[in-house]
Parts: C-alpha cells; structure tokens; sequence
C-alpha cells in the first residue's frame, strides 16, 4: 500500500521532460525571455506551449568556485522548482546564480526563489490576458 506522501513525491519528481537539456533549448530561452533578477538569482523565462515547465540552470565557475557550491545550488534550485511546478506549467525557465551569492543562509535563497517563480507567473499571465 503506497502512502499519501509518496504518491505526491512521485508525482513532483524532476524527469527528464522537466528539465532544459539541448543547447538550442537554453538558446531559446536566453534569446527570447523575460527576466526577474534579485541578489542571489536571476532567472530568465518563457512561455513555452508544452503543459509542464522546463528548468535550466547556469551556474558558473566563475561566480562560485567549489564544485560543491555550484551543486549545492544546483539541488536547492531544482527541489524548489520540484516543489512548485505545477503552478510554472507552461513555462521554460533558466536559473543564473548572482555575483556575491551567500550559501550559508538556504532560507534566503529558497525565498529568493518562490518570489521568482511567482513573478514569472505574474508576468506570463498578464501577457496572455
């Protein structure tokens, strides 16, 4: 018998038909896309005709230069984006990591973040009414 839990667990995981995976698809994204930008993120957005969103991330080397940093920015982003998904339907979305980013508080990232998702909702909304 399958709990409750890990029935919502399944149905918010992160396939592969979530995620930005081919050059021409983050392209897409970074040529033609609205933007919602703060201290720690910027993400870049569009409308893109498919019934799920789509998440990229670009995290460079140059702005955190541990590996583990970089991934453990990576994994918040994704387990956020995991988290609200189904209110992004529709969306393709890319996650640029800000200069001076601070990792040591995951609070301020994660709010970082949700106000992000929400504008890019705010912002496709409007454009299609």
């Amino acid at each position: 018998m399958k709990s409750g839990t890990a029935l919502q667990d399944r149905k918010a995981s992160f396939g592969r038909d979530l995620r930005l995976l081919k050059p021409a698809q983050f392209k897409r994204v970074f040529q033609n896309s609205r933007r919602s930008s703060d201290r720690c993120f910027t993400v870049l957005f569009r409308a893109n005709g498919k019934s799920n969103a789509r998440l990229g991330t670009a995290v460079a080397k140059k702005i955190l230069k541990r590996a583990v940093d970089r991934n453990r920015v990576k994994r918040l982003i994704r387990e956020s984006f995991r988290h609200q998904q189904h209110d992004l339907a529709g969306l393709d979305l890319v996650v640029l990591c800000a200069r001076g980013i601070d990792l040591s508080n995951k609070h301020q990232l994660r709010d970082s973040l949700d106000r992000h998702w929400k504008k890019a909702v705010q912002a496709i909304s409007t454009v299609g009414n």
